[in-house]
């Protein structure tokens, strides 16, 4: 967590500077806790600064700043421009927001904004940021980061989301929206070369199979050497090795009342793992601190590591008439990833962890919405969630002790499902010519099913990685499940005094279901009822966490000036977080269970 209430005393200083940042740079707009960035459309006219930014943040097409939320768009051209290879690079340059590699890969993804996501990548625990491709909600962190290519645009929207579409997420939502496949025959390739041996390509194609029918895709080589070297093993560190490709069928559209699209995906990163650094000598055998902080002397090999995803999603509108859309979206996915995490960065075996990920997930959404072009636009919404998500994974402790460990190993295994339903509506009526209000809520439903296994082996391990070990005790062999709902609402008000200036405040509430710790040990346990047994409700009591919810109240002001050469986005928030989800912290306990369980303010 990275929070601070001294986060409200920069609020005036940065208004303050923003204009004559925005001057220099009319193109951008700033605040005390977001840099709205101001895209020009694809078919822009010659002065780019009269641009009309277009944004879909609310579902609809409409000015950003008529959006009383805080956004940040980035167009397809604009990402091309800044040479942004994933959705990490988005973290980059916009403030307020973290989106990291984690641990050994390339494509595990951390996600923060404005202090909250989730760090820890095992099943159990879910995001805090909402990572959408093409309006579909990926539920686990592994495969998350996204490759940028063929893209329409990147949409970051802060603050909780949930009463305009998907999964409910507290800390916001970053959405990668593909481009529609074009009407006439097209063609195009793209490659570049750089330092550390960076080669990348794209060949994207479509053509129309008549008047209604299209289809296309894109094939993508992405790869660059090392920064580093593994020393031990003779392999490049932090290098990329990755194949994506996207097809898709695509009927309607373009004026049409009925559009389809039917797309499939799939990567494939081979990418060597990325071995970390150490900042001081080993205890052990006296290793130095290497010169290259890309450089590392990790050993482990197993397992091979390689990362596996791929999905199918079909998404269909149909204008009803009368200013009523349908609009629904289904969609299937997976993903398997192997990697070898040595954490002790030395050939020895101090701290290895093998881990196996496995992933699968299918979703329903449904839509209707309002827009007759009156002073009422709305819509109602359907969202179902069902996935699976697996995790294995040893933690090795053996090799420089072998007297007090004997090849010492830690197995973990578990299995979390999740399935979610949820009902929600948004609605914005303008009261007068130059205030509106919106307003909206979400009822969740969610019930987790955990299966968790902990192990302890000697002389080996549990057999899931290679050598099969003496097995010396379980901590926990757990079998539970756990239902939480919560009504969300959010409200914001906006005055418009004129069509290029925008005053707002919101208010919105956020919520994550708890579930079942897999790092707990079940054999601590509590024995409540005294009874020298310990039974599964006890058990089911200690590793269970409680929901983590948010209350968040942002004010903001909106404007473009000299005819639009000029744009500014000033802001202000207040949150505060209730039982926050940090992985083995020991700073409370709720229901018996060793967990951060505060109360988090976060202002800026």
């Amino acid at each position: 967590m990275r929070s601070s209430k001294s986060h409200v005393l920069r609020v005036g200083l940065l208004a303050g500077t923003a204009f004559a940042a925005f001057v220099a740079a009319p193109a951008m707009a700033q605040d005390s806790s977001t840099e709205e960035e101001m895209p020009y459309s694809e078919e822009a006219s010659a002065d780019p600064a009269l641009d009309v930014i277009t944004v879909t943040a609310r579902r609809r097409e409409e000015r950003l700043i008529d959006v009383p939320i805080s956004v940040t768009s980035f167009s397809g051209r604009q990402l091309e421009e800044r040479g942004a290879v994933d959705i990490t690079d988005i973290g980059n340059y916009t403030p307020n927001v973290t989106l990291e590699a984690s641990r050994a890969t390339n494509s595990t993804l951390s996600a923060f904004i404005r202090g909250i996501g989730q760090q820890d990548p095992v099943s159990g625990f879910e995001q805090g940021v909402g990572i959408y491709l093409d309006d579909v909600y990926l539920n686990r962190p592994q495969a998350a980061v996204l490759e940028i290519y063929d893209v329409e645009r990147i949409e970051v929207l802060r603050g909780p989301q949930g009463t305009l579409y998907g999964r409910n997420t507290i800390g916001g939502a970053v959405k990668y929206v593909s481009r529609r496949l074009p009407q006439d025959v097209s063609l195009k390739a793209k490659a570049s070369y750089g330092t550390y041996d960076l080669a990348e390509g794209v060949v994207t194609a479509s053509a129309p199979l008549n008047d209604l029918i299209r289809i296309g895709g894109s094939v993508a080589r992405l790869s660059r050497g090392g920064f580093g070297d593994n020393l031990t093993l003779g392999t490049e560190n932090y290098n990329k090795d990755i194949w994506a490709g996207r097809a898709s069928f695509e009927m309607g559209g373009y004026g049409e009342p009925v559009f389809l699209r039917i797309q499939g995906d799939y990567t494939k990163d081979k990418s060597n793992p990325r071995g970390g650094h150490r900042e001081i000598r080993s205890f052990i055998g006296g290793a130095p601190v290497l010169d290259n902080v890309y450089d590392t002397r990790g050993g482990l090999v197993d397992p091979a590591q390689e990362v596996e995803s791929y999905g199918l999603s079909m998404q269909g509108e149909i204008d009803l008439g009368a200013g009523l859309t349908f609009r629904s979206i289904s969609a299937w996915r997976k993903d398997d990833s192997s990697t070898p995490i040595d954490f002790d960065a030395l050939p020895t075996v101090d701290f290895d962890v093998p881990g196996i990920y496995r992933n699968e997930q299918l979703s329903q959404e449904l839509q209707i919405l309002y827009d007759n072009g009156g002073p009422l636009t709305g819509l109602i919404g359907a969202y179902y969630l069902d996935a699976q998500a697996d995790t294995l994974f040893e933690s090795r402790l053996y090799t420089s002790l072998p007297a007090v460990l004997p090849q010492l190993t830690g197995y973990t295994a578990a299995l979390v499902d999740t399935e979610t339903y949820a009902v929600f509506a948004d609605a914005t009526i303008d009261l007068a010519d130059r205030i509106s209000l919106s307003v909206g809520g979400r009822y969740t439903w969610d019930r987790r099913d955990a299966d968790i296994t902990k192990q302890n082996f000697i002389f080996g391990g549990s057999g899931a990685f290679g050598t099969q070990g003496v097995l010396i005790g379980t901590d926990t062999d757990f079998v539970g499940s756990a239902d939480f709902e919560k009504f969300t609402p959010r409200a914001s008000i906006s005055f418009m005094p004129t069509p290029d200036h925008n005053l707002y405040a919101s208010y919105s509430k956020g919520f994550k279901g708890g579930g079942f710790d897999p790092r707990g040990v079940g054999a601590n346990a509590p024995d409540l009822d005294s009874d020298t047994v310990l039974s599964d409700d006890e058990v089911a009591k200690f590793l269970s966490f409680e929901p983590e919810e948010v209350d968040s109240y942002e004010v903001g002001y909106k404007g473009s000036l000299a005819d639009g050469r000029v744009n500014v986005a000033i802001a202000a928030f207040y949150a505060d977080y209730k039982n926050v989800q940090i992985p083995g912290s020991q700073a409370c306990v709720v229901n018996t269970v060793p967990t951060f369980c505060g109360t988090v303010t976060n202002a800026g």
